[in-house]
This record gives C-alpha cells, sequence and structure tokens, in this order.
C-alpha cells in the first residue's frame, strides 16, 4: 500500500518537547477503515503522536500526512475525542447540546462562536445530530442533562459528538479511561462499529488492550522512544511486549483463541498523574 492510499502516515518522524525528544524514528502506516490502537506504557507519547497528526504538535523530523494532507489542513474530516472529560452532577446541559457542539467550527473541542446559527441549513444540521445521537445508541437520554447521566452514557454523547460532522477518520484518546469494565467493553464493541458500518478509520488511544484486542486490526506501540506497528497478532507477544515494557509481559490465548495480556503495568490512581513528567 502506498503513502497516497494510507489514512494516516509517519515516515521517521520524531518529536521534541521541552528539550527532550519524546520519541524518534518513528514510521508507521495506517490503511482507510482500520481500527488502531496505539498502546504503550504511561509518559511514551501516545497523545503526543495524537496532537502530532492533528497538527497540534509539529515534527522536529521525518514527515506525516493525514488523509492525504498535512497534519492539521484536514480537520473538517476528524472527529477528534480528547482524554476523559466529565461533567458536574448540576451539569444542566442537555446531552443533544453536547452532540451540537460537534457541528460547529473546526478547533478541537470549541466551536466557533456562531456557527451552527449561521450554518447554511441548521435543519440539516440538527438532523446530522439527531443521526450521531443514534447511531451511538443514546436516544433515550439524550435530552436528560449531561450531569445527570452515568459515566458510560456521557462517554457515548461524547462520541457523539466527534462523529456528527460525519468524519473519516475518528481519534480517541483512551476513550475507556474511568469507566467500569461492562462500560469498557459495551464502549469498545461501539466504536468497533462505528469503524466497520460507517467505514470509518478509527486511531484509538488505550493504556489496557484488553477490553479493545477482540476488535482490532493493527498496533502501534509506543515505548522506550520508538513505535512498532504491526497486526495485533505480530505485535502482541509475550517476546514483543516483554522488550517494549523492559519487564516481563505474558500474553495468554484462551480456549476460544482471544489473547489476553497480563502483567503490563497499571494505570496510574489518579488521571492527573499521566500529565507528570513525559506527555503521554
Amino acid at each position: 500500500m502506498t503513502g497516497s492510499e494510507l489514512a494516516v502516515e509517519f515516515d521517521a518522524a520524531a518529536v521534541r518537547l521541552g528539550g527532550r525528544t519524546v520519541w524518534s524514528d518513528v514510521t508507521l502506516g495506517i490503511p482507510p477503515g482500520a481500527l488502531v490502537a496505539l498502546l504503550g506504557p504511561n509518559g511514551a507519547g501516545k497523545s503526543t503522536l495524537v496532537k502530532a497528526a492533528l497538527g497540534l504538535v509539529p515534527l522536529s523530523a521525518g514527515s506525516a500526512s493525514v488523509l492525504g494532507r498535512r497534519p492539521g489542513q484536514a480537520g473538517r474530516n476528524i472527529g477528534y475525542l480528547p482524554q476523559r472529560r466529565s461533567f458536574d452532577v448540576g451539569q444542566r446541559m442537555r446531552g443533544i447540546d453536547v452532540v451540537e457542539l460537534g457541528d460547529g467550527g473546526e478547533r478541537w473541542g470549541v466551536p466557533l462562536p456562531g456557527a451552527a446559527r449561521f450554518s447554511s441549513s441548521r435543519r440539516a444540521a440538527r438532523a446530522r445530530v439527531d443521526q450521531a445521537i443514534e447511531l451511538v445508541g443514546a436516544t433515550a437520554y439524550a435530552r436528560r442533562p449531561v450531569g445527570e447521566v452515568s459515566g458510560g452514557e456521557q462517554q457515548r454523547l461524547l462520541i457523539a459528538q466527534a462523529m456528527v460532522r460525519q468524519p473519516q477518520l475518528l481519534v480517541l484518546d483512551e476513550p475507556l479511561d474511568s469507566l467500569d469494565l461492562p462500560n469498557q467493553a459495551g464502549v469498545a464493541a461501539l466504536i468497533s462499529r462505528i469503524c466497520r458500518q460507517q467505514g470509518v478509520t478509527v486511531v484509538l488511544v488505550a493504556h489496557d488492550v484488553n477490553p479493545i484486542l477482540p476488535y482490532l486490526d493493527r498496533v502501534v506501540y509506543l515505548a522506550r522512544g520508538g513505535a512498532v506497528s504491526g497486526a495485533p497478532s505480530e505485535v502482541i507477544t509475550s517476546d514483543r511486549l516483554s522488550s517494549l515494557y523492559g519487564m516481563p509481559v505474558e500474553v495468554l490465548q484462551t480456549s476460544d483463541g482471544r489473547r489476553v495480556v497480563v502483567g503490563q503495568p497499571e494505570a496510574p490512581a489518579h488521571h492527573g498523574d499521566r500529565h507528570r513528567g513525559w506527555p503521554g
């Protein structure tokens, strides 16, 4: 597959932040319509790679392309969900209003003032919002205050916000973070369904690979300042992960053929911990 056919491509890319190299010599390609997990220990630079693809962090070496354009030039065709946001119990904004915010502007997470009001067709915009809400299965609670719905329901609404402009590429930064196991499983299955049914390329940052492993087409593992990418069966092996993490990591295969990763470093106790030291 040539670079022009790839949804995302990095070629010998590097990023330096604060005078330190986060990662270097990263070469990878993500084909259209694939569901790809970006994995690795905290501090490996997973979120930095996402931001580099979005054009929010400049490369210090190498090159990158996203949807056939330079990073930052395909914003309208990209849906982006940043790291977990939570809503206070007292938040009265309705779920449908949260989703509608995704239809205005091209600044990540910040709709342009008045963009929805002056769109070419308000009716078409509302139809897109309704379709996105239906896509994630949130119709039953979309008109409730977002602070009153569960964490899993909030995450579905935020995924709908990222999907409302019907993007070609969906970038999700730790969408399963802070969810309990049933909600992790439900959101992982939803993301897979969006990828397959909508033909959307999905890049998903994750700390724990197990909830999403059955759905993945490819994985990118960042560790020790570099990256390894390939099919899950090629990358998610005991030898490869132990080498990447620098500690014993065991990959078990269940009787039904599923792989389970055990012994990998645990997630930090507090979400804010991931922001200390190198960017994650």
